[in-house]
């Protein structure tokens, strides 16, 4: 029963309404900290949206969201070609639904103190891109060709963004004045940090490696009590020079606890070694995720 709940939702976590319900409640939180504190205190937020800020500011003419359309128009023929059509469309429902949320909503936050509007504006607007790029869309902008470079060649999309955004500020800095630009600074590094939290939290698992004298009765036991296999790796020890089953297995931050319980139980003299993994595709695990 357990398993069938647990395919089920793997499953649904790749349906359109899933997948659009990710990217509205991301764009309207990114939305949110643009239109209430961003723009209020005149920062500058980076990515496209940046771009687009800074030519509100300076060139007038349209609204940040008008110029978020326009920028956006060479970065979709990009996703179109080289990403895929469903990130594509997916994309420009959240591109088209932060633009309008931008431009639209009434909302402001009033913070006196600016460096905490600053990081409060990031961890909003970072929580927001993490959510919506844990679907198969993004926000468009910045994430497209974030997601493009992160296929191709596995570059961060959180260090990619505040590579990008520090070459925005550079040029900032001559319209805006020194002081906003440094607390944009913080903004944008609050905004990647928290951005790359999100689009990991979920996926977060350990790896655990065992070196024990009863190797077969743990795996047995790891099986039959947190229902997770065990692989053997073949070592041999350093001192007495005896070969030995290394159990290796994989468990999410809640089984850790039980883990530890049935690997003394058995053998309470059992040396383990406990890593985070970033990710963890397979089986009982995340899917592999293909825009």
């Amino acid at each position: 029963m357990a398993g069938t709940w647990a395919q089920q939702f793997r499953i649904a976590t790749y349906s359109i309404s899933w997948n659009l319900l990710l990217i509205t409640t991301g764009a309207l939180v990114f939305a949110f900290g643009v239109k209430a504190i961003v723009i209020p205190q005149e920062f500058i937020s980076g990515g496209m949206t940046g771009v687009g800020l800074l030519l509100s500011y300076v060139v007038g003419v349209l609204p940040p969201g008008g110029w978020l359309l326009l920028l956006n128009i060479p970065i979709f023929i990009l996703g179109w070609i080289c990403v895929s059509r469903r990130f594509f469309c997916y994309s420009l429902y959240g591109m088209l639904l932060l633009s309008l949320g931008i431009d639209t909503m009434p909302w402001a936050l009033h913070i006196e103190d600016t460096l905490l509007a600053a990081l409060t504006a990031g961890a909003i607007m970072g929580a927001g891109s993490g959510i919506a790029l844990r679907s198969l869309g993004s926000l468009g902008g910045l994430d497209v060709i974030s997601v493009f470079l992160n296929q191709r060649f596995n570059l961060g999309i959180g260090k990619f963004s505040f590579g990008f955004n520090l070459a925005l500020f550079t040029v900032s800095l001559f319209f805006i004045g020194l002081e906003h630009m440094l607390y944009s600074v913080f903004l944008v590094f609050v905004h990647a940090m928290v951005m790359d939290y999100f689009l990991g939290m979920f996926n977060q698992r350990k790896m655990v490696l065992v070196v024990t004298e009863k190797p077969d009765d743990l795996a047995k036991a790891i099986l039959s009590t947190i229902n997770r296999g065990s692989t053997f790796l073949y070592g041999r020890g350093a001192y007495t020079g005896k070969r030995k089953k290394i159990l290796l297995t994989v468990v999410n931050s809640i089984q850790l606890k039980r883990l530890e319980e049935v690997i003394f139980t058995v053998d309470p003299q059992a040396f383990t070694i406990e890593e985070n993994t970033l990710n963890v595709i397979g089986q009982g695990f995340s899917r592999r995720k293909i825009y």
